[in-house]
């Protein structure tokens, strides 16, 4: 009896050390979250491809406009879309109702501040809230793909929050 209640006290504190210990590991908000608790999705059409965009074109031909729509900007630390953003989205969505044939890439961008590895995760979640909500306004989600840069890509240089404004974005490219 004194042998099995030593055995089950042992267990609770590995298991209590175990679980503070990957609690810090992910931080407060849990591994893949940002502060809007967005996780990514995973095991789907358009999942985003890690690391320096490389490959973000795969699985589509063709040529891909840059620069062509507007790039819909978030606030720090978010992945959620602003009302003020979404007519940027649906610009997007609107184009490709008119060209059927027509592919997409959504490319995540993020400032600099922060660990690449977060970064290069916000990215991925913020590409992949315009992925849902083109989804959402009816694009079939097979004709869309994401990628995320992190903060590899700035848009604007600078060390300010005018420059970091600009810097967390998703972007567009648009296949003919």
């Amino acid at each position: 009896m004194i042998k099995l209640r030593y055995f089950l006290m042992c267990l609770i504190g590995i298991s209590m050390v175990m679980s503070v210990t990957s609690c810090q590991r992910r931080g407060a908000r849990g591994a893949g979250t940002g502060a809007d608790g967005v996780s990514p999705i995973r095991g789907m059409p358009g999942d985003s491809i890690y690391g320096e965009g490389l490959g973000s074109r795969a699985g589509f031909d063709g040529e891909f406009i840059e620069g062509q729509f507007e790039a819909v900007l978030f606030a720090f630390d978010s992945s959620q879309i602003q009302e003020s953003e979404r007519h940027k989205l649906e610009d997007v969505a609107r184009h490709l109702r008119r060209n059927p044939n027509a592919v997409v890439i959504i490319e995540g961008h993020t400032d600099e501040r922060g660990s690449r590895e977060y970064n290069l995760s916000l990215g991925e979640r913020r590409a992949l809230a315009s992925r849902a909500y083109l989804v959402g306004l009816g694009i079939d989600g097979n004709r869309i793909q994401t990628s995320s840069y992190g903060p590899e890509r700035p848009a604007a240089s600078g060390h300010n929050e005018e420059a970091w404004r600009q810097n967390r974005r998703t972007e567009f490219l648009v296949s003919q």
